[in-house]
């Protein structure tokens, strides 16, 4: 029964929460023209970072024609409350991760993208190593053709879990900083090992902006 509940009840928190976020975007105005094309896109973002997103997505899509991305999810129990919480925001699932399921979730991906679909990956999920990148972006990326947009998201004052990712929870009416990176596309044959680092790379940066833009 508590199960059940717990993604709706952690929606709800989520909306609840997000309506008072004092909220600063940027990048915005690179990404107008790729939504305003209808095309297909690749977003990554830390699992640190992951609490907002599904609130900030529902949030573009109203406000600036983003579209709603479709989310992978672990197979796990953890994955499954993970599945049913984006679910209220009106994402759609992949199932699978790294560890389990992941050529057939990778497959998926794939198939969702090349049928002009955005995707939403989590790349050191579902356990980590934290802000880790793993190979499965890249690999997504090469090939679909689709651009990679990095994600990073940062709130003031807020807390950080004990748990792997150091999951941050912002406080209510904090400063907050969605960042969308400069989008990368990678060719077929793309050097998999110098992508991954570079992605990694990246995908730090924009997290470390947000961070600047909140004072944290």
């Amino acid at each position: 029964m508590l199960t059940a509940l717990a993604p709706p009840v952690a929606a709800a928190a989520v909306r609840a929460l997000g309506v008072t976020l004092r909220l600063t975007e940027a990048g915005v105005e690179t990404m107008a023209p790729l939504w305003a094309a209808r095309q297909p896109l690749i977003y990554a973002v830390w699992h640190g970072r992951l609490l907002m997103i599904p609130w900030l997505n529902a949030r573009l899509c109203r406000t600036r024609g983003a579209r709603a991305a479709r989310v992978l999810a672990s197979r796990s129990r953890d994955g499954e409350l993970v599945a049913r919480w984006v679910a209220r925001f009106g994402l759609p699932v992949v199932r699978g991760s790294s560890s389990r399921g992941g050529a057939q979730a990778l497959r998926a991906l794939a198939a969702a993208v090349r049928a002009g679909e955005d995707v939403a990956v989590v790349p050191d999920g579902p356990r980590g190593p934290r802000e880790r990148l793993q190979a499965g972006l890249v690999v997504l990326g090469a090939a679909t053709g689709a651009p990679i947009v990095p994600l990073g998201f940062a709130a003031r004052p807020a807390r950080r879990l004990a748990s792997w990712d150091r999951l941050l929870i912002p406080w209510p009416f904090a400063r907050a900083a969605l960042v969308f990176g400069k989008a990368v596309t990678l060719a077929r044959d793309a050097d998999r090992e110098a992508a991954r680092a570079d992605l990694e790379r990246a995908l730090r940066e924009v997290t470390e902006t947000a961070d600047r833009l909140v004072g944290a």
